[in-house]
């Protein structure tokens, strides 16, 4: 038998079901497992739990679709701007700690992968990443308040 199928291997299938049932049933966003030299890291979500909801950065970035998404009734300001969506209902932080600068301030220029806020669901602090390059125009939300899924949390503008 293969070292991939022995029962205690955290890679077992059975296994991994469990944890994908145990997931669901406490609504948790992320199990990061770790056993001996092995690790399993398992996401909710089809487009993963910590993803902005918006329309792919590669998108917005070649100058195709964005200009098709926008409504006709929208300046061109306010069309080019991508607002990063909360991936999770919590409680929406700025910053790590309350002695700790804000991940960002309107005026940065932020990447694809930096950290732009912390939203903590049920004592799990979910670091989420900003997912587009370009300049934070807007912060919509309040440090410590409650967000909903979906809800606006950023503005960047991709062209500045």
């Amino acid at each position: 038998m293969s070292a991939a199928h022995k029962p205690e291997d955290i890679f077992n299938v059975k296994r991994v079901r469990r944890l994908i049932a145990l997931m669901k049933r406490h609504d948790l966003a992320e199990i990061d497992l770790k056993q001996a030299d092995q690790r399993v890291r398992i996401k909710r979500g089809g487009d993963g739990a910590f993803q902005p909801s918006y329309a792919p950065p590669t998108s917005r970035a070649a100058g195709g679709p964005a200009a098709a998404q926008s409504d006709a009734g929208e300046s061109s300001e306010t069309s080019k701007m991508v607002v990063i969506k909360s991936p999770m209902v919590g409680t929406f932080y700025r910053a790590s700690g309350p002695d700790v600068p804000a991940f960002v301030k309107v005026g940065d220029r932020i990447g694809p992968e930096k950290t732009v806020c912390i939203i903590e669901a049920m004592k799990v602090f979910n670091e989420i990443p900003g997912g587009v390059s370009g300049q934070v125009v807007a912060v919509l939300v309040e440090n410590g308040s409650p967000v909903e899924f979906g809800q606006p949390l950023i503005k960047v503008d991709p062209e500045k």
